[in-house]
């Protein structure tokens, strides 16, 4: 891919690195280790890098309040509202509690500020995981049948919706209310050229980037769908992306160690890590949930 040059790496050899997010009021970098059950955050401009014990597996989260950190998330089995420094956590809704093999996955804000996340199948029972959005009027299920949802996210209007079902290797498009936060006309927007759909984002531009989970890589579509062009990763694991930093022009990739074996991860040294690149694209600073203060 044109314009993406490595800087650098944060080595934390993550088991599941999920969820990265760039908080552009604070220049700090956020993202978390699922199955590590850690929240990893990096400051910008000092280098410094703070961690925390999370309660249970945390898979996605909206910075809504910095003075203690406060999140919106969906830890493995539910919403809440969490604070890491004190780690006060605040149920919200936990639909799929008494289902046993489901956990939360995937999850962000969209650009209303209504905070989303998907549960995914780990033990298969017969049951399919389901998107829920979390509003002012509570937690409602908008989609279902998923196996592992991943790829969330909206176009630069909030008009369109992204979603993907990993296994499938196709990233789907819908058209989507911003009153109302309904997805509805959902088609394909695009089939990845390598390994499978995970983590995704969609830049100033309305380019949509997509972590390759198997892919080694990169890719990134134009608002139609056309293949724009696939950065290869040094790690056969991406997981999520970011577009940050001061000038919104750096892409940030988590990336996982999970299942690799011994021989792997000495092929693969920056596995696990996040890695860092200079990019001539910018993104969009992350919508911060509009309901909870």
């Amino acid at each position: 891919m044109d314009n993406c040059d490595f800087i650098t790496s944060i080595d934390v050899a993550n088991r599941l690195g999920e969820g990265i997010v760039w908080h552009s009021l604070t220049n700090t970098l956020w993202w978390t280790d699922i199955h590590g059950c850690q929240l990893h955050c990096y400051h910008w401009h000092s280098e410094k890098l703070e961690t925390w014990s999370t309660p249970e597996r945390l898979t996605a989260f909206s910075i809504i309040g910095t003075e203690p950190v406060k999140m919106m998330v969906s830890f493995a089995s539910g919403f809440a509202i969490y604070e890491p420094e004190t780690q006060r956590v605040e149920w919200i809704a936990r639909p799929e509690q008494e289902l046993n093999g489901h956990r939360f996955n995937d999850g962000r804000a969209d650009r209303q500020g209504r905070f989303w996340s998907a549960t995914m199948v780990e033990q298969d029972e017969g049951r399919k995981g389901s998107l829920y959005r979390v509003d002012a009027t509570g937690c409602h299920a908008v989609l279902g049948g998923f196996q592992i949802p991943n790829a969330l996210c909206w176009n630069p209007e909030g008009t369109r919706m992204y979603h993907a079902d990993t296994p499938t290797g196709t990233i789907r498009q819908y058209d989507f209310d911003p009153l109302n936060g309904v997805p509805s006309n959902s088609q394909v927007f695009a089939s990845v050229p390598q390994g499978e759909p995970d983590g995704a984002i969609v830049d100033a531009q309305g380019c949509l980037w997509v972590a390759l989970w198997g892919g080694n890589g990169v890719a990134r579509f134009s608002s139609n769908g056309k293949l724009d062009g696939i950065l290869e990763l040094p790690v056969s694991q991406p997981t999520c992306v970011a577009l940050g930093g001061p000038n919104m022009d750096i892409l940030f990739v988590t990336s996982a160690t999970e299942g690799l074996t011994p021989e792997q991860k000495t092929r693969e040294p920056l596995a696990g890590s996040v890695l860092i690149y200079q990019t001539g694209s910018r993104g969009l600073p992350e919508p911060k949930v509009n309901y909870y203060d």
